[in-house]
């Protein structure tokens, strides 16, 4: 595949820039990097602090334990990575954002690219967010050690959106979410596994009747696993 000439661009700013690409380097997105289909760019914090010591943090103001990441210090990397890129989405990644949803994945991948914000130790000093309008996402109820894992993940699931990476592009349509709806059960050889049968329905050649099952299969799904995207599916957002 020949190199875009404007790929799509992910610049994560990190305390641990060696993470990266990681699990980005291999599989579809490890392929679509290597293609030019995608660019990676993981800028290192401590690149633009102002001692020897290459201090980011600082004590909270007010007392607390642990440590806050400095404004000043990480502004100066965000103006580096958004400074030659300035339509590329600014997003800081925290367990208060607004949750990650494939919609705003989508959104993400049509746009030019994306610059990727990881915290570490208690946060960021809250005038940083709105000094540069940072999106703040979440990507669940729960708290990881830094925001590495999920710039990963955001990343691979843009990356996984944008043309020439995925090589069935017909396979994204029937996938979680996509449809307001959790994906329905897959099934392939052999026929029988340890007593289990596959639904004769799947092996019957009727594409209407395989059609209509699957979708009775994801309501049914959504209905008892995620009622709050039921709710929306069966009130017509979905």
């Amino acid at each position: 595949m020949a190199k875009l000439d404007s790929p799509w661009k992910a610049k994560v700013l990190t305390l641990f820039p060696e993470m990266f690409p990681g699990l980005l380097g291999l599989s579809l997105a490890g392929q679509g990097l290597e293609a030019g289909s995608w660019a990676l760019e993981a800028v290192d914090i401590r690149d633009f602090a102002a001692d020897k010591h290459r201090t980011v943090d600082d004590p909270p103001f007010g007392g607390g334990p642990g440590m806050v990441i400095r404004p000043d210090v990480v502004s100066e990397a965000i103006d580096a990575a958004a400074g030659a890129d300035p339509s590329l989405a600014l997003i800081y990644l925290t367990p208060r954002g607004r949750p990650l949803t494939q919609a705003r994945v989508g959104e993400l991948a049509r746009g030019p690219g994306i610059v990727l914000l990881c915290g570490r130790y208690e946060g960021l000093d809250e005038r940083v967010l709105d000094a540069h309008g940072l999106d703040e996402i979440s990507l669940g109820d729960f708290v990881l050690s830094g925001g590495e894992a999920a710039a990963i993940a955001v990343i691979d699931a843009c990356v996984r959106l944008l043309p020439g990476v995925v090589g069935a592009p017909e396979s994204l349509i029937d996938e979680s979410f996509e449809n307001g709806l959790l994906e329905y059960p897959q099934y392939t050889r052999p026929r029988e596994w340890r007593g289990r049968t596959v639904p004769e329905v799947l092996v019957s050649g009727d594409h209407e009747k395989i059609k209509a099952w699957r979708r009775h299969q994801a309501e049914a799904i959504t209905r008892e696993r995620r009622p709050d995207l039921w709710a929306r599916y069966a009130g017509g957002d979905g």
